[in-house]
């Protein structure tokens, strides 16, 4: 349907993944988006490509190293990218909602609260003893506590640390070995003396920050990518809605699937998206980026979700990413392309090849 259309080109323009649009660098991109997601420090790299023009994924490692980007656990609780100035506030904000989230899970592993705080306490004099440390660093030192060094219990400590404004990624190191490590949060972002927000201003601006960089959109899509309470979400939303009521023209996602879409991919702004990009998680509804008939080649399931090729924020195909030397960028359309998407499939797969450095 033409609305569907309409709301999702919106989606596209505002994500700076379709309608021409491209951020400069990115400082600039996540800002607009307020992170990217990364789970996969290389699949971060690519969906910042993505929304920019001329960077290198050299641009992206700088950006970390050099503390203008910092990767952490935030949205949802899950990996992101996000500017360095955002850390803090978003730490505040989300980060006790995940560790309450999060305690089930601990008891779970056997971790009790006295042990977790012994962990958090031996994290904190490791790092700053020896310096920045990897997570298998990390997990040695906790071992010493009784902690299995097997499966996910140091892991879930590390993550506990980090969501408590206690840790955070930091240097990556140097050589083919090259391993992120964990620093210390004041350390390797030194508060800047501004003021932090108060919790019910910070989830109001978060709320404004997810309706530009996401809209058209509802109460239910922000706290389905925040991964807030839906009470706190939806009170968020009303403030920001009172604040700025002409931001955006807001939607229910709550809409029928779009019969017409796929048509809507004969033409328009191509773009390779990198696996668990933000855009197809951003949402509580899958119907306005991917067709539902080929939903399963995108979310196969055991919470993979792969590289997309879209059209104006359309899915029309998968694409996968070749070791260097291979034959790069392979795609597995969802049905036959226009010339004009297989001219636009062409350039990004050579733009990804100059963003990696590859050939």
């Amino acid at each position: 349907m033409a609305e569907q259309r309409h709301i999702r080109a919106q989606r596209a323009r505002a994500q700076a993944i379709g309608g021409g649009v491209r951020c400069g660098g990115v400082a600039e991109v996540l800002a607009r988006v307020v992170g990217v997601q990364a789970q996969d420090p290389a699949s971060a790299a690519l969906g910042v490509r993505a929304r920019s023009v001329g960077l290198t994924a050299g641009d992206v490692r700088w950006a970390v190293e050099n503390r203008v980007a910092v990767r952490g656990w935030f949205m949802r609780g899950t990996l992101h990218l996000v500017a360095a100035s955002d850390v803090r506030r978003l730490l505040d904000l989300l980060g006790p909602v995940f560790l309450r989230s999060g305690e089930r899970r601990l008891r779970e592993l056997g971790l009790d609260p006295k042990l977790c705080a012994r962990a958090e306490r031996l994290i904190g004099l490791a790092i700053a003893a020896d310096g920045p440390l990897t997570r298998a660093e990390l997990t040695e030192r906790l071992g010493t506590l009784g902690v299995p060094t097997e499966g996910q219990a140091a892991f879930h400590l590390i993550r506990r640390s980090a969501l408590a404004g206690q840790i955070c990624y930091g240097p990556e190191g140097d050589g083919p070995a090259a391993r992120a490590r964990f620093a210390l949060l004041d350390a390797w972002l030194p508060a800047d003396g501004r003021q932090p927000w108060g919790a019910e201003d910070a989830v109001v601006e978060l709320a404004h920050r997810y309706r530009a960089g996401y809209g058209p959109s509802a109460a239910q899509d922000f706290a389905t990518w925040s991964g807030l309470p839906m009470p706190a979400a939806k009170r968020a939303w009303s403030a920001a809605m009172s604040d700025r009521p002409d931001a955006e023209a807001d939607t229910e996602s709550d809409v029928e699937s779009d019969a017409e879409g796929e048509d809507a991919a004969e033409a328009g702004d191509v773009r390779l998206l990198p696996a668990y990009d933000n855009y197809l998680t951003a949402y509580r509804s899958r119907e306005l980026s991917v067709p539902a008939a080929h939903e399963r080649q995108v979310w196969p399931g055991g919470g993979q979700i792969r590289a997309s090729i879209v059209v104006d924020g359309w899915a029309v195909g998968t694409w996968s990413c070749g070791v260097k030397g291979s034959a790069g960028v392979m795609v597995s359309p969802f049905g036959a392309l226009s010339a004009g998407v297989e001219d636009g499939v062409a350039a990004e797969a050579a733009d990804i090849d100059r963003f990696l450095a590859r050939g």
